[in-house]
């Protein structure tokens, strides 16, 4: 009896020793798709960069506020007028903080840094955006004041400096606290 219990028990080992374990099955990693968003946050640096140019241009420092942006610069208003080149973009600021403009405050301020990596229509620019929204109060050289809601939008070129600006703003409070 123990010589049947000793070859049941040798069998048994025999048996499991030589059994093939099964092959382990490998779990495969999801393929992960890395196609580019058309459009994606941006670095917060670029929000910074416009808090400063702000700042700057409320305290009359037109240079400083200048330095970030590109000899290239355009500068559009939705009205339709324009600015050329850093130069003129520095000129018409400058005249206008020293003979029009007393004092110039900006609130309740949002800011959006945006990488448009596929541009949606033919006339966008690929790159940075910073897009803005603040209140703007303004004090005129002849006593009166306006206060509106200006919305802008600055690309940025491959230097970070900006090379557009696209303001929107509402040109008949301006008319009207500069007409005499």
């Amino acid at each position: 009896m123990k010589k049947i219990i000793l070859v049941a028990m040798c069998s048994s080992l025999l048996f499991a020793c030589n059994e093939q374990k099964p092959a382990e099955e490998k779990t495969a990693t999801p393929a992960v798709e890395t196609t580019q968003q058309p459009a994606e946050f941006a670095d917060a640096k670029y929000t910074d960069i416009g808090k400063k140019g702000l700042a700057s241009l409320s305290g009359g420092d037109v240079d400083s506020w200048m330095a970030d942006f590109s000899d290239n610069a355009k500068y559009f208003w939705n009205g339709g007028d324009s600015l050329i080149g850093k130069a003129a973009i520095a000129a018409y600021w400058k005249k206008r903080r020293t003979e029009v403009i007393d004092s110039i405050s900006f609130m309740n301020d949002i800011w959006l840094p945006v990488k448009v990596n596929t541009p949606q229509q033919q006339v966008q620019s690929p790159g940075v955006w910073l897009l803005s929204w603040y209140q703007v109060s303004t004090k005129y050289k002849n006593g009166k004041h306006m206060r509106q809601w200006i919305h802008t939008d600055m690309h940025f070129d491959a230097s970070d400096k900006i090379d557009q600006v696209v303001q929107y703003l509402d040109r008949a409070p301006i008319n009207a606290a500069l007409a005499k």
